[in-house]
């Protein structure tokens, strides 16, 4: 803690005023003149009490900044501050906390009046857009007496580096909304098991949902009670989430870049498959291959995708499909479900890396993964009063009808197809995993 200096408060000015005020009348009324002089010499006696009082101990307040360690990419993270008047006085202070530059926060003030060894918190959210560090700075505080006639300025050693994660709380709240009873309340659909890739575990009672061709009468003839098959899915397939991290994937909504979107949803859909018992890889791609890490069902492997999500940097070159499907040719010697995180904003791109996605959807299950455009769509239902405004909803809406072709045209080629809006990626790709799983189509 640092002693800066001190300030004379708009209360002590404020009586300054009115004393030369009455100074001013007493040339009218010179009796006021003695009164001017022992208003005056009580002001500044009070004003030097003042200072003793706030400066008459090192240390009058403690103060503490609270927050995770790992803050969570485009979520509200909740930093706490909390101050404690140390003295045997109330003192009054004026908090300005050193947010992170990113936060561009220049004007909130916090404001308390502590009574002797009274604490008080505030709170507030921090929602960082970007993966990586962010820095705290040290905290000023203003603390002035009851007097409130002079303000100590102190400076508190509060510098704290936090770094930015892809959100475990939207994995953990996706995860919860997979694996609870009601999932199609929270979006994930109820997939009905199709094929025959699912694996017998048990006999059970019939509960009342259950389908009846899952129905032993052998067991039920028996026992004198409805029993079914129960079954469980096929695991340890291989499971990989692609990473474009190209120049297209550098488009924001939100505040948030496509590709931060994709980070967010990889972490979700990997903790996902993990879960369900699958082996999960990664591999990221732009003009180069990023990096690779193999399917596996290890401890430890979610852990290593997030750390690998964390250091993704991005690439503002073109992304180089040929380079992938080799790599993948090379890498991927099982066949998998490949998870391709992308973005074609016209058909023309989509042809060129066509004849790729193809070759790679002949030996793998391929599902390309890309985003709407939902400032375009919010444009294209707005109303349009002038000729201006018109023209621009004509455009918005041809454009969206061009991400629709290209999935259309995707599909008719035999590749499974998403066509997201950002906010709805994660559930989206959750329930595009679960439908090719109830298929038995990986």
């Amino acid at each position: 803690m640092k002693l800066k200096s001190i300030y004379l408060t708009n209360v002590f000015f404020i009586l300054l005023g009115g004393i030369v005020i009455l100074f001013t009348i007493s040339f009218v009324l010179p009796i006021l003149f003695f009164w001017s002089k022992v208003v005056l010499l009580g002001l500044f006696g009070i004003t030097i009490l003042d200072i003793l009082l706030i400066f008459m101990h090192k240390k009058p307040l403690h103060l503490e900044r609270h927050v995770l360690d790992r803050l969570n990419l485009g979520d509200a993270n909740e930093v706490e501050l909390r101050v404690t008047n140390l003295v045997n006085q109330p003192l009054s202070m004026k908090i300005l906390e050193g947010f992170p530059i990113d936060l561009q926060e220049r004007s909130r003030i916090y404001v308390a009046g502590l009574n002797a060894g009274e604490s008080q918190s505030f709170y507030y959210n921090f929602k960082p857009n970007r993966r990586g560090m962010f820095f705290f700075e040290n905290c000023i505080v203003f603390i002035s007496s009851v007097f409130r006639l002079v303000s100590r300025k102190i400076e508190i050693e509060a510098k704290q580096t936090v770094k930015v994660y892809p959100s475990v709380l939207q994995m953990k709240k996706y995860e919860l909304m997979v694996f609870q009873q009601q999932k199609t309340a929270s979006g994930i659909k109820k997939i009905r098991r199709l094929g025959n890739n699912s694996e017998f575990e048990q006999i059970r009672n019939y509960i009342q949902g259950d389908e009846l061709k899952t129905v032993n009468w052998k067991a039920t003839s028996r026992g004198r009670e409805l029993m079914v098959n129960q079954y469980q899915e096929e695991k340890s397939q291989h499971i990989y989430c692609i990473i474009d991290k190209s120049r297209t994937m550098q488009m924001e909504f939100d505040g948030l870049s496509m590709l931060d979107y994709a980070i967010n949803s990889t972490l979700v859909f990997s903790n996902i498959t993990l879960k369900k018992g699958d082996k999960t890889g990664l591999i990221t791609f732009s003009d180069k291959i990023g990096t690779q890490l193999p399917a596996e069902k290890v401890n430890g492997q979610l852990r290593r995708i997030n750390e690998i999500l964390y250091n993704q940097k991005t690439h503002f070159l073109e992304a180089n499909f040929e380079l992938l499907f080799e790599s993948i040719r090379k890498t991927v010697k099982t066949r998998s479900l490949l998870v391709l995180y992308t973005n074609f904003e016209t058909e023309f791109a989509m042809r060129r890396a066509l004849p790729i996605l193809r070759k790679i959807n002949q030996k793998h299950v391929l599902v390309v993964v890309f985003f709407k455009n939902n400032e375009l769509e919010e444009m294209a239902f707005e109303s349009a009063n002038t000729t201006r405004e018109i023209y621009q909803t004509v455009v918005a809406e041809k454009m969206i009808s061009v991400k629709g072709r290209i999935a259309q045209e995707m599909r008719q080629n035999g590749i499974y197809t998403v066509l997201t809006s950002p906010q709805e990626l994660s559930i989206n790709s959750i329930n595009k995993y679960l439908e090719l799983k109830a298929k038995g189509a990986i």
